[in-house]
């Protein structure tokens, strides 16, 4: 596990995409605050997530330690809400209102 620690530390861009979804055990959560100190100040580390900073003590367990760690990722950062609609369920609604080029009428070779 150290050597995964070091090799994340190291990159200078880590993603973190949907922080929150899957629920953290408390080592989980102490190793991912590991990660996060190690590159405090060292690495550019991007982070999504849907659920708004003071939702995230349920994630991590503990006051202490989410307070520490969104100390140290909130330290010199552009933070970013977006709120709206899916561009996942959008496509989706769009690709169903399309009427498909599967059918004869609509691709005379298949006719």
């Amino acid at each position: 596990m150290l050597r995964l620690q070091r090799q994340l530390a190291g990159y200078k861009l880590l993603i973190i995409d949907e922080l929150g979804y899957v629920p953290l055990s408390q080592t989980g959560a102490e190793l991912l605050f590991e990660v996060f100190s190690q590159r405090y100040e060292r690495g550019s580390t991007i982070v999504t997530s849907n659920l708004p900073f003071d939702e995230w003590t349920s994630m991590f367990g503990s006051e202490r330690l989410t307070g520490a760690l969104l100390d140290r990722l909130t330290h010199h950062v552009h933070i970013l809400e977006m709120n709206g609609d899916s561009y996942r369920l959008n496509q989706s609604k769009r690709r169903s209102r399309r009427p498909s080029s599967d059918t004869p009428a609509d691709n005379p070779t298949q006719a």
